[in-house]
């Protein structure tokens, strides 16, 4: 790799080559990436170089998001974030004490520096002293360790209490310093904090009367309105600790039809529109004014079939949907090959190293699954389905006709996405799923298929699993570390009937495909999630 400041030359001088039309689209992504830059960090370039970079941000103006659902669970309380909304209003009205960039690497947000022990055992966050809650009070240690206290012990209300289940205790250590002790190493721990759910609220928040309707965070917006179900509305925080907030109010709510959501994108009713369906990448892209924001991820979906009763507590009936799946098709004629395969488990190779390119790429067999599922003794199952992302109702379609074939009837029930997630997955004994990815393999592991985490997919519980789970957070070996994500990862697959790994089908890995109107400017790219990871809210503004 080129030494770094030979890299911001070439960056610099490709940037104007491209913005003066020198240079090709496609030229100038390749020439970017043969500078070093990872392919997500060249693809943001890319992106903001016309409009972002180029240009001076403006004041004013509302904007309007539509995302894909919302329900009466709709909620403020970050432990309980589930979907695109939630996860946009906590980025509006809270901070975390640290935050990805596009590439993955951590930034300062809450914390201006952090340090680990040399045993791995002891982090420490040294906090900004210029920070106010939003109603001007000032933000302390207090407010750290009653937020990520909640995430802890038996108890916790938090989706997300696995990921942290090694921290033993969050001490105070003066006024703006906070220290995490672990009972083992973890060096994911700094990228864990930086995720969705481990917002910074105000201490003793549950005690306060309406807190979780009316936040009072830290954040670049201040909620003004919040119900569940129906939107909510931001409105500008002139205090905001890190600069100036562009935006005066923004406004979040769900569209749950896909081809409602296009229409409101293209007439201009919405800014950004959550989760393009590739076949209505050409309307968006012929749109005047509109543009597909499409991110590289690893995030994944698929097909849940619950272990803990019928028919996903048959081995056979389990080992036959795993065969099922046409993974090519999907990926080429669905996804119009925005996505890449996936092998019945959660790690791609967007996560580098720790994806176990070793594993042979499971096929479509219809004469396994035929055998399998006769010896089942299931000749019928249905399929609860919503558009949690896109692909997934086409997908499930694709897989119902090739159960035809191999001697299943598999019915596919239709379901809004409205309350999906209480009331589909993990509820009915077929359903489906979708993940957005996590910033290293063990947390993506650790909250979708350790033994005890909330959102297992299929209640699949493997002894031998948690235990590397749990290991392979302090080896620092490169080799035995994908050693280990390899034997993980072969687990949650399967290998055979009797061993089927997890209950869950994994197609393909999706890129994130969302919708913008051309006026939205400072958007971010990280591949965590649609909206370019939704770590924009602080940094966005209209070009109008």
């Amino acid at each position: 790799m080129k030494n770094n400041h030979h890299q911001q030359y070439e960056v610099t001088r490709m940037k104007d080559a491209f913005e003066t039309g020198r240079l090709s689209r496609r030229d100038f992504l390749q020439g970017l990436m043969a500078t070093g830059l990872t392919f997500t960090t060249a693809t943001a370039v890319l992106s903001g170089s016309r409009d972002v970079l180029a240009a001076t941000p403006k004041k004013g103006g509302r904007l309007v998001c539509a995302g894909n659902m919302h329900g009466p669970n709709d909620t403020l309380d970050p432990p309980l974030f589930t979907g695109a909304c939630d996860y946009i209003r906590g980025r509006s009205y809270y901070n975390n004490l640290v935050q990805h960039n596009d590439d993955l690497s951590m930034k300062p947000d809450l914390a201006q520096e952090w340090d680990v022990s040399s045993d791995g055992l002891e982090w420490t966050f040294k906090l900004r002293k210029d920070v106010k809650f939003h109603d001007g009070s000032p933000f302390t240690a207090d407010d750290v360790i009653y937020s990520l206290n909640r995430h802890m012990g038996e108890d916790s209300i938090s989706k997300v209490t696995a990921m942290v289940s090694n921290v033993s205790e969050w001490k105070k250590v003066d006024s703006h310093t906070v220290k995490a002790v672990l009972s083992t190493p973890n060096a994911d721990l700094a990228s864990i904090l930086g995720t969705f759910h481990f917002k910074i609220i105000k201490n003793n928040a549950e005690n306060i009367d309406g807190y979780f309707t009316k936040p009072i965070g830290t954040g670049p917006f201040k909620s003004v309105e919040f119900k569940p179900g129906v939107r909510s509305l931001g409105v500008r925080n002139d205090d905001y600790f890190r600069h100036e907030v562009m935006l005066d109010e923004i406004e979040i709510f769900g569209i749950t039809d896909p081809i409602a959501r296009v229409n409101a994108l293209v007439s201009g009713d919405v800014h950004l529109a959550w989760g393009i369906d590739p076949k209505a990448i050409p309307q968006v892209e012929a749109a005047p004014g509109i543009e597909v924001w499409s991110v590289p991820s690893g995030s994944w979906r698929g097909v849940c079939c619950m272990l803990d009763r019928a028919p996903g507590d048959n081995p056979d009936f389990v080992w036959a949907m795993k065969h099922l799946a046409n993974r090519k098709r999907i990926v080429r004629g669905i996804m119009k090959g925005q996505a890449i395969l996936a092998n019945d488990h959660p790690i791609g190779p967007p996560y580098g190293a720790d994806h176990c390119q070793e594993i042979p790429q499971r096929e479509q067999d219809l004469d396994i699954a035929a055998y399998h599922f006769k010896k089942s003794g299931v000749s019928e199952a249905t399929i609860e389905a919503a558009e949690v992302a896109p692909g997934c109702i086409d997908s499930v379609l694709m897989m119902q006709a090739d159960a035809a074939k191999a001697g299943m009837k598999l019915n596919v029930k239709r379901v809004p996405t409205d309350g999906y997630w209480s009331t589909g997955w993990q509820q009915k004994p077929l359903n489906v799923t979708a993940w957005n990815m996590r910033p290293t393999a063990n947390v993506m592991l650790s909250i979708s298929m350790a033994g005890d985490a909330p959102w297992n997919d299929t209640f699949w519980k493997n002894d031998r699993f948690d235990k590397l789970l749990v290991e392979s957070r302090a080896v620092t070996d490169a080799s035995l570390r994908h050693e280990m994500y390899c034997e993980m990862e072969t687990l949650a697959m399967g290998t055979s009937a009797t061993d089927h790994g997890t209950g869950v089908v994994v197609p393909m890995h999706g890129n994130y495909i969302d919708g913008k109107n051309q006026a939205v400017k400072g958007l971010t790219g990280v591949p965590l999630g649609n909206w370019g990871g939704q770590e924009w809210p602080d940094s966005v503004w209209l070009d109008t």
